[in-house]
């Protein structure tokens, strides 16, 4: 794929704008697609570093015995599930096993989909921590749209085997948070790769991380520059929303009409913002408080974007008709709180409360730690949810760190649940998952055995080679 403009022919983009117009189809050979022969129009490649993921092979295998649940809500006692292909093709009960297949007895065991987490630094923020690995924030201008960060991503990083140890099939990097627009993130398969592109998840949206609250006035205002406060950081929305738009409606105006307009000079900072606007990239937005979430639902309708997703959002049990009214999710700890004063009013049934009064929430890390533990952090969860008197199975509670995650990165049509037809990405538990005894034994992806814990199955990094981490020896 090119690496810069493409350029189309007249006849492909006199069709484009048709089918864009709602009109009818031109025609091969038509008077009008002969008389714009001599116009070429400029389109932006959305995707100049594509995915060259290639699943890893897997057998086909048969798991049987197991207490799924299937992260759609289901629980299946002594249930089985067929991985044909890189994919799901059977889950129930009494399944016979193919010529040929692997037969793993879960028996006593238990098995949801792979783990999702929506909000992680690995690759970015590696280990060890020095200040030379220090890449997942551009404290430059409050507007670093144009930065991605994949292009930090060190795909070395120790944290993703260990990551793969607690069953993280699939994660989503995101930049820092000292930004009101911070940059794009990338969703990653949680598999070895020489470069970040044999990791991005194909297909997935781009997001675009942004943050309100004291992360960006404090570092702005700490340099006698704006924004400084709250009512800096709106305004630092709108004006960079007001320049978005105008990008977006210059191409437009160039689009439907190449004849009398040139195209604008590109400039990477608007064109993420723009294809925000479009609807192309997700906003994953870092916010605490819920009168600055309310604040942030009211900016996007006034400039006509969705917000995908609150992170961090120690408030959300504040507004949850709000969210689920807007079709913004949640991504929330279990009980970190209390360390700054927009965090101070979290409580430890946020997640769960959220969820019973109908927004879709989920579970984050934020942290290459808490990344390898996030069962036991939705198990906190809905311990806590519990307690108050909320009903709510362990089956729903799984979706916390599978299908909403899935859902609010827009790759939910092809993993979070296991159901027939999707990437078979599942982990096999030695005991309940919301047990603090609980270990992957067995992790897949794309049907393939990337961790098995009782065989040493593991990655292991260049960086890793040679060295004995804390606690391996």
């Amino acid at each position: 794929m090119s690496l810069d403009w493409k350029r189309w022919t007249a006849v492909l983009a006199t069709g484009l704008l048709a089918a864009c117009s709602g009109g009818q189809d031109s025609g091969a050979g038509s008077a009008d697609a002969d008389d714009d022969a001599a116009t070429d129009i400029v389109r932006v490649d959305l995707d100049p570093y594509p995915s060259t993921y290639s699943p890893p092979q897997g057998e086909t295998t048969l798991i049987t015995g197991a207490t799924i649940f299937d992260g759609a809500g289901n629980q299946i006692d002594s249930g089985d599930i067929l991985l044909e292909n890189g994919r799901i093709s059977a889950v129930g009960q009494g399944l016979e096993a193919p010529e040929g297949a692997i037969v793993i007895n879960a028996e006593g065991r238990y098995i949801t989909p792979g783990v999702i987490d929506i909000h992680s630094h690995l690759g970015d923020y590696p280990s060890p921590q020095v200040d030379a690995h220090s890449d997942g924030n551009e404290l430059t201008q409050p507007n670093t749209s144009e930065v991605w960060a994949e292009h930090s991503v060190w795909p070395q990083d120790p944290g993703f085997a260990r990551a793969l140890a607690g069953g993280v099939t699939t994660l989503h990097v995101l930049p820092g948070s000292g930004n009101l627009f911070g940059g794009r993130g990338v969703t990653l398969r949680n598999v070895a790769g020489r470069t970040v592109q044999d990791m991005k998840f194909p297909g997935a949206p781009y997001t675009l991380k942004m943050a309100c609250g004291e992360n960006p006035s404090r570092v702005y205002g700490n340099r006698n520059t704006s924004p400084a406060t709250d009512m800096g950081n709106m305004a630092g929305y709108r004006a960079n929303w007001i320049r978005a738009a105008d990008y977006r409606d210059s191409w437009h105006e160039y689009w439907d009409d190449p004849e009398n307009n040139s195209p604008p000079t590109r400039d990477l900072e608007l064109e993420t913002m723009m294809g925000v606007l479009e609807g192309e990239i997700l906003v994953q937005m870092h916010c605490y408080r819920a009168d600055q979430m309310a604040q942030i639902i009211d900016l996007s309708q006034e400039f006509d974007y969705q917000v995908t997703t609150f992170h961090h959002a120690v408030e959300a049990y504040q507004i949850p008709d709000l969210l689920a009214e807007a079709g913004i999710c949640a991504a929330v700890w279990a009980d970190w709180g209390g360390f700054k004063m927009e965090a101070y009013d979290t409580i430890r049934e946020n997640l769960a409360l959220t969820h019973a009064n109908g927004a879709c929430a989920m579970i984050h890390s934020d942290d290459a730690l808490g990344i390898q533990r996030l069962n036991q952090e939705v198990a906190k969860a809905l311990s806590d949810g519990r307690r108050m008197g909320l009903e709510i199975s362990d089956a729903e509670a799984v979706a916390w760190f599978t299908s909403n995650p899935a859902q609010a990165l827009g790759i939910a049509d092809e993993t979070g649940s296991l159901e027939v037809g999707k990437r078979a990405d599942l982990v096999i538990w030695s005991a309940h998952p919301f047990s603090t005894y609980a270990q992957a034994d067995e992790v897949f992806i794309d049907g393939a055995l990337m961790y098995d814990r009782a065989n040493g199955v593991q990655p292991v990094s260049d960086f890793d080679l040679g060295q004995i981490g804390e606690g391996d020896d």
